[in-house]
């Protein structure tokens, strides 16, 4: 439970750390959410490479959504994904209702507009993972209510 705890920290000090510096002129918003997400990419591709050592290979696209969904995210974030839903034509949806980086600012709507820039460094952990199992993607994060995201 502490390293939980002291993942939500360093998390929320990378972020707030990141846009801190951009508002005293080091930097734009657009490249904190860039720089994020590229830190995310490069923690996903060492987590993938940890997680799936001792595992079989996988048969195909959907199988690596799964152990994204159940394996990946249980060990990262304590839960499985809460859904996960596909096209069969390479567009994954997974929805997670209650997403542990969102629960602290999710007192209300006023912090919806803030919800992006915690959600660049998980695009960048699921991305760097899947490139990592050979799957060249594309994630983009969506919040309608907080603390789900899309």
């Amino acid at each position: 439970m502490a390293d939980e705890a002291l993942f939500l920290l360093l998390h929320n000090e990378m972020v707030a750390g990141l846009y801190r510096a951009a508002e005293q002129g080091e930097g734009e918003n657009g490249r904190c959410t860039t720089k994020l997400e590229s830190m995310g990419f490069r923690v996903g591709q060492g987590l993938i490479e940890r997680f799936t050592k001792d595992t079989a290979r996988f048969k195909d696209e959907l199988d690596i959504m799964k152990f994204i969904c159940k394996d990946f995210w249980t060990t990262v974030f304590k839960k499985q994904i809460d859904n996960l839903r596909t096209n069969h034509q390479g567009i994954y949806v997974l929805q997670d209702n209650k997403f542990r980086l969102l629960t602290q600012i999710s007192a209300g709507k006023q912090y919806l507009e803030h919800a992006p820039k915690y959600l660049a460094f998980t695009c960048g952990l699921i991305r760097g993972g899947l490139s990592n199992l050979g799957i060249k993607s594309i994630v983009t994060a969506e919040v309608s209510s907080m603390p789900a995201c899309k």
